[in-house]
């Protein structure tokens, strides 16, 4: 069964231009993604989908196909199934093989738990869903802690007199390290176009992990945690790069 790894990245962002090349411990974001999908044992072949040539030279250099998104998948309102689903199909029609999983890593996430691709691979063939994702548990931005405002009038989103963490509801957020879907369940999608929640089919599955297993950069502050994290796992960086 083919597995195919498909990093995702744009080369604009409003939040933060240009974020899978900024500099991390001296290397461009989106190199820590391809070592991620280097290192994974599950995954048949990997490509990268991005229209940023700085991203498409680094991932050729490191042996990493390339497959060029058109204009139309990469602006800010293009779907992550649309460009995905073109990146299979590219690659199917390359090899003339037929992709089975594909495992979606997004180029602006460069702190990974070790093995988790494969974590994740390996729970969706067992289970036999159609989807699984990382998740990380909720915490002070908890619903429960949550208002909305009127004015300067606090209201609670969901009526509650919970003070303590501990009688939370456990609730969990995707925390984008991994999402891992069955082809079946990515080109279903294309029914249901008003859904772009769709192409995780109707069995979803979770891998749990700590917040800290995984960094999404959107903003600058991001870089910081990330760099931290990374140092804190032994990660010096590369003053060459």
């Amino acid at each position: 069964m083919d597995v195919l790894g498909i990093i995702l990245a744009r080369a604009g962002s409003r939040g933060l231009p240009g974020k899978c090349m900024r500099a991390l411990l001296g290397r461009p974001v989106i190199a820590y993604t391809f070592d991620h999908a280097l290192a994974s044992r599950r995954l048949t072949a990997t490509v990268l989908s991005s229209d940023s040539e700085p991203a498409k030279r680094l991932a050729r250099e490191l042996g990493i196909e390339v497959i060029d998104r058109p204009a139309g998948l990469a602006t800010d309102t293009a779907t992550v199934d649309a460009a995905a689903r073109h990146a299979v199909e590219e690659w199917e029609t390359r090899h003339g093989r037929r992709v089975h999983f594909a495992v979606l890593l997004y180029g602006n996430i460069p702190v990974r738990h070790d093995g988790v691709i494969d974590r994740a691979v390996a729970k969706l063939i067992e289970t036999k869903a159609d989807s699984v994702r990382t998740v990380a548990p909720v915490s002070k931005q908890h619903p429960d802690w949550i208002h909305r405002l009127d004015g300067d009038r606090m209201i609670q989103f969901r009526p509650n007199s919970i003070y303590r963490r501990q009688d939370l509801e456990p609730l969990y957020y995707h925390d984008g390290a991994v999402a891992a879907v069955t082809r079946d369940a990515l080109f279903g999608a294309l029914k249901t176009p008003d859904d772009h929640q769709a192409f995780l089919g109707e069995d979803r599955r979770a891998i749990t992990q700590r917040c800290e297993d995984a960094v999404d950069i959107d903003e600058a502050v991001d870089l910081h945690i990330a760099e931290a994290l990374l140092r804190a796992k032994g990660c010096q960086g590369d003053a060459s790069v």
